[in-house]
């Protein structure tokens, strides 16, 4: 394994035609990846590719807006936490980015806290989406992690300012850069910032694909451009970074 995709959607629709395929460049490729659930029903698919591929983990959980209608089962969601093949529950989060109400705040919330409890439950730590509401996640993540100091946590999908990412740092968070980083130099900073050892990288795959594939579908087998970026800005060598990247991925997530 000499990259590592940390946070993918392969379970989802816009894979359908040629899921085999992608899957067969992401093994050329030598990279490793996380399939990410976002309700219980893709959380079991991402648990059901993962178990079918060596270099295939998953992550389940309740994302913050999507499926609404959804009432989060904590039992359900232990019991697949339990699976050696899932390692992170997520993502989840916070979400206000589309005109939140309080009361859908307060679902949110609540949504959350749940899955923080199943994460120290089943003891694998947490992919966090967040947007617009960075505000009320550091204050639920100083709560449950000065509480929990071995409670691990990933920031997914990391576009923040280099304020922010001095915050989550702060409170031990690892800091996974997507494929945005690549076209922009607005999270510089943040990567800058970020210790050698905190660093992850994703593409969130099908969405938000790196320069030059930007405007296609994205895949994992991409994610070495989002490695050659962090490691430009770091000025550390790309394969340099690639290892250090994978010796996270196997450390935050307990992969062996």
């Amino acid at each position: 394994m000499k990259l590592f995709d940390a946070h993918c959607h392969l379970q989802m629709k816009q894979f359908d035609t040629d899921r085999a395929e992608a899957l067969a460049r992401m093994e050329a490729a030598e990279v490793g990846g996380i399939v990410v659930g976002v309700d219980y029903a893709t959380s079991k698919q991402a648990l059901e590719m993962a178990e079918q591929y060596d270099f295939l983990w998953a992550a389940v959980g309740l994302h913050p807006h999507d499926n609404l209608s959804e009432e989060f089962n904590e039992t359900k969601y232990v019991e697949l936490g339990q699976n050696p093949k899932v390692v992170a529950i997520g993502e989840c989060g916070l979400d206000y980015s589309r005109g939140t109400s309080d009361a859908e705040k307060k679902t949110q919330q609540a949504r959350f806290e749940a899955q923080i409890e199943v994460a120290l439950t089943v003891l694998k730590p947490l992919i966090i989406h967040c947007r617009d509401a960075h505000d009320d996640m550091l204050e639920v993540l100083r709560d449950y992690m000065g509480n929990h100091p071995n409670l691990k946590v990933v920031i997914h999908f990391c576009t923040v300012t280099g304020e922010l990412a001095k915050q989550y740092l702060d409170l031990g968070c690892y800091l996974s850069f997507p494929g945005p980083i690549t076209y922009t130099d607005m999270y510089d900073e943040s990567i800058r910032l970020a210790p050698m050892e905190r660093i992850l990288s994703e593409t969130d795959s099908p969405f938000a694909a790196p320069a030059p594939n930007r405007g296609k579908r994205n895949e994992p087998a991409y994610v070495g451009d989002v490695v050659k970026k962090i490691a430009a800005i770091k000025g550390v060598p790309e394969g340099d970074m690639a290892a250090k990247i994978v010796q996270n991925a196997r450390h935050v997530f307990n992969i062996a």
